[in-house]
């Protein structure tokens, strides 16, 4: 399998420079302002699962018509007395057994070890939580780097792909984000390294003639190459569930090389075994947390039900667009805004056209991967959504997997462009003693050309490092979902004299999560009252916690949102945007309360 280009290219020394300048600007931007932005709902829920917490028993403790400090709340984000590991695993088992613990394993640890000292240091639960992701992020350079040898030969593409991903709007979010998905990053990156350099190998051993190809069969390098390749598999899937597209893209690439290229298919059976039970032992290992899942698959399918809803395929035309081209430039002018969509347009003909290059100019062992590891994780999401109506496709981060190989085909692109000349890296194809047809063929070095494509990178490295800049200082992004408008609600509620929360658990139970998010940003004299039924408000011990408070409504659920509204007059609403009412109790409707209260004076 001739996998690769030969002929690789060179760039000048200052571009050298810039490029590893630009590795170390993503790394610093991966650092800055970390505890800035808000505490994401599913941030929370990261900590508490990894603290040893159930939402059902934290529930059960805050919605009892108590006042409380909002301060209090966070004690369900610090580990929980006399809780194991096990006592983690045990409530993603019964809460949320779509995600694997080994996460969740790995933010508990951290918190035991690290997570004092760093807050000592940084004065913030949040750096705590957030500086995993980040050091897990870091893998994902050499990751990348190696990737992109093992498809171009070139080390002037993998620097490139590797600048990349460094200074990579999306990946940055991400990186600083409490969830699994800088390490689900990783591991699409790794996995697929680890399956092309244990094919690689695998051919070059054994390309001589059929006893080399069964004495590699039989070599322990290659035994242990493909050893790797399951294991990356197992800790992919015990990373996220949604891993299962890059392997699918894996068995497709894998399949298809065996129609494409005549060199891979005089050792396809060989290779497909290996493949086959590398695939087998990694899901053999992962078998266990598949039990837990289909033991609890109707808990699975009710914690995600939300992505079924049917928004048009208009709404998943802009989220396609917008997340595809995030891995490069991140401003919001706001959803409804034409700006929002026209600034990326650019950037979406730049990956069209990288694409068809990679097709047009690189052997098929190489353009196949590309192509397969975008698509079919793509399809396999958007075909449902498009044929029944869902919404998984237009979720960024449920197409991590495709986003590899958006960069790579950037990369070789760019770099065929900008290229001074061809010089041979020494690495000859696989199962061939002469250079392969397939070279990357530098672009006639005219001044135009140089300063245009020159011009090119520098403005993808300016719409990059600007989105980074806006984003590190902002209290919010678009990834924060639910927990959006939590700054400026915390704004609203420390400008406010005297303030009360009122809330429940809501109708979509996501209000436990918030609430928690919103104490990080609140002061130590907002209260919180929490409701366990609408049927406290009309009793005397409601209105007597609101006397002498400004008493506001945080998300109530349907039932307790319409007995207040039958209660109170007026209840003008405060945030745009946001589920969030100013309760007048000096307004009531209730006449037998007023009557009471006149015969008290």
């Amino acid at each position: 399998m001739k996998l690769g280009v030969v002929g690789t290219v060179r760039f000048p020394e200052w571009l050298r420079g810039l490029l590893i300048l630009l590795i170390v600007l993503g790394v610093v931007f991966r650092f800055v302002n970390l505890n800035h932005k808000v505490y994401w709902h599913d941030e929370v829920y990261t900590t508490m699962r990894a603290a040893g917490y159930t939402r059902t028993e934290i529930d059960e403790e805050l919605f009892q018509n108590k006042q409380i400090q909002a301060i209090e709340l966070q004690k369900y984000q610090q580990i929980k007395p006399g809780s194991t590991a096990a006592d983690t695993i045990q409530s993603l088992a019964i809460e949320d057994p779509q995600h694997p613990p080994l996460y969740f394993l790995m933010t508990r640890w951290w918190m035991q070890g690290f997570g004092d000292a760093l807050t000592r240091i940084f004065n913030s639960p949040l750096t705590v939580m957030r500086s995993l992701p980040v050091l897990l992020s870091l893998l994902a350079l050499p990751a990348m780097y190696g990737l992109a040898w093992e498809l171009f030969a070139s080390h002037a593409v993998a620097l490139l792909a590797t600048a990349f991903i460094a200074i990579s709007p999306f990946d940055v979010l991400f990186a600083q984000t409490a969830r699994q998905y800088s390490l689900l990053t990783v591991m699409v990156i790794l996995s697929s390294f680890l399956l092309l350099r244990a094919i690689r190998l695998f051919q070059a051993a054994a390309s001589q003639s059929a006893t080399a190809q069964r004495h590699a069969a039989r070599s322990p390098q290659t035994w242990l190459n493909w050893s790797l390749y399951a294991v990356s598999v197992a800790i992919g899937f015990y990373t996220q569930p949604f891993f299962v597209l890059t392997i699918l893209s894996h068995v497709a690439y894998v399949i298809a090389c065996f129609y494409w290229e005549p060199h891979f298919s005089k050792q396809s059976g060989t290779i497909f075994k290996f493949f086959a039970g590398s695939l087998a032992a990694g899901v053999l290992l992962f078998s266990p947390w598949i039990v837990v899942i289909g033991l609890n698959a109707n808990r699975a399918i009710a914690t995600t039900d939300w992505t079924q809803n049917s928004p048009g395929i208009d709404y998943l035309l802009k989220l396609w667009l917008l997340s595809f081209t995030a891995l490069f430039i991140d401003f919001d002018f706001g959803f409804d805004n034409l700006w929002t969509f026209m600034a990326r347009i650019p950037f979406l003909l730049l990956i069209g056209i990288s694409l068809y290059a990679v097709y047009r100019r690189t052997p098929p062992a190489t353009w196949l991967f590309v192509l397969l590891s975008i698509f079919v994780p793509f399809l396999l999401l958007a075909i449902p959504d498009l044929v029944l109506g869902a919404k998984r496709s237009a979720v960024s981060r449920y197409l991590i997997s495709c986003f590899p190989g958006v960069q790579l085909a950037v990369a070789f692109f760019l770099t065929h462009q900008l290229s001074l000349k061809r010089v041979y890296s020494g690495r000859s194809p696989v199962l061939s003693n002469t250079y392969t047809p397939y070279t990357l063929r530098p672009a006639p070095y005219t001044l135009f050309k140089t300063w245009f494509w020159r011009g090119t990178l520098a403005f993808i490295v300016l719409a990059s490092l600007a989105s980074l800049t806006v984003s590190a200082f902002s209290n919010s992004w678009w990834n924060k979902d639910l927990s959006y408008y939590n700054d400026q609600t915390a704004d609203i509620l420390n400008n406010t004299a005297s303030p009360i929360v009122i809330s429940n658990i809501g109708d979509d139970y996501t209000n436990t999560g918030d609430l928690i998010s919103l104490s990080y940003r609140l002061n130590n004299t907002v209260e919180l009252l929490l409701l366990q039924s609408p049927d406290f408000v009309g009793t005397e011990e409601f209105q007597s916690l609101l006397q002498g408070k400004t008493a506001i409504a945080f998300r109530p659920s349907q039932s307790l949102q319409q007995t207040l509204n039958q209660t109170y007059r007026e209840m003008p609403r405060l945030l745009k945007g946001e589920r969030l009412w100013k309760i007048d109790s000096a307004q009531n409707n209730n006449p037998s309360r007023n009557e009471k209260s006149k015969k008290k004076d």
